[in-house]
């Protein structure tokens, strides 16, 4: 058997302190102070190891898991409302104002523009069956929420979302009554409002056009100016001017000497009301002409708005 015989290489006195610690622990590669060349073009070539960050598209923000949550989340607010036949209406007088509070909140201000024409719509009807206390039609409308899905676009749902957690806050402060469906609308209705509040808005997909629609506002009437009825209310503006100068004239074109009453006192009397009387009509013309050219200056703009 040939016995073989190993030679060891000292190791240096000075060891460059940019040779890796692994070089150490294996005599073979220490037999120069660097890294052979062959080693070196070996280390260049090598690629850097660097952690891959696996960017998967997690189940749950896809828009079908999206899709589906929303859908649930309807049908549970639709359920929730499935009370027994005048439930509303036998609430005590107490618990009916928290219930027109909740109404309130469902539907303030401006739940068209904000929700859309068909889900705003339905947020008013079933804020209008709330105050009036009909359960049922409550139930009617509240069974419409599941089909509302494809009206939730971009802001909607956030929209949506605060006014039912408004509106649930009101249930939920009616407290106890009954079996607890109260809490249960509640605990639904700021469940499902978080939830859809808390989905992110999709700005590349959902891009509407800003319309910034102008709203007369006069206690609960609400209606939406635009170029033509703006056009409308100058005509109207200007027919009420003109039937107050031809009044004007025709008192103004009485002589006083045709007035013929009983005593001075009367006569003094008609010629005050005659006096009045003409103010208010000429009063009457200015303001109708200030106001149609106001409405022609407003319909103008809102049509070059447009374009």
């Amino acid at each position: 058997m040939s016995s073989c015989s190993f030679r060891l290489h000292p190791l240096p006195s000075a060891i460059s302190p940019s040779i890796p610690r692994h070089f150490l622990r294996n005599p073979n590669l220490l037999a120069s102070p660097l890294p052979s060349p062959k080693f070196r073009t070996l280390l260049k070539s090598k690629p850097p190891v660097t952690p891959l960050l696996a960017l998967t598209e997690s189940s749950e923000d896809s828009p079908q898991s999206l899709g589906s949550s929303i859908q649930s989340l309807l049908q549970q607010l639709s359920d929730c409302f499935d009370l027994p036949s005048d439930y509303f209406r036998k609430l005590p007088n107490d618990l009916r104002l928290d219930l027109n509070d909740a109404a309130f909140d469902l539907s303030n201000g401006p739940v068209i523009d904000e929700c859309g024409q068909e889900l705003g719509e339905l947020l008013l009807n079933l804020s209008r069956a709330w105050e009036q206390g009909d359960t049922s039609t409550s139930r009617t409308l509240a069974s419409k929420f599941p089909f509302m899905e494809s009206n939730l676009t971009g802001k909607a749902k956030s929209a949506l979302g605060r006014r039912l957690v408004s509106a649930g806050r009101r249930f939920q402060s009616m407290g106890q009554y009954g079996q607890g469906e109260l809490q249960k609308v509640a605990q639904t209705m700021i469940t499902t409002g978080k939830s859809l509040v808390a989905i992110p808005i999709d700005e590349t997909t959902d891009k509407e056009p800003m319309t910034d629609t102008k709203v007369f506002k006069f206690g609960d009437l609400q209606v939406a100016i635009t170029s033509e009825k703006a056009n409308i209310g100058a005509i109207i503006g200007a027919v009420f001017g003109i039937l107050s100068w031809q009044l004007g004239r025709g008192v103004q074109s009485i002589p006083e000497s045709s007035l013929q009453y009983a005593n001075d006192n009367a006569l003094l009397l008609a010629k005050s009301l005659r006096g009045v009387l003409l103010v208010l009509c000429y009063s009457s013309t200015v303001l109708s002409a200030f106001t149609t050219l106001g409405l022609v200056v407003l319909a103008w703009q809102l049509k070059s708005e447009d374009k």
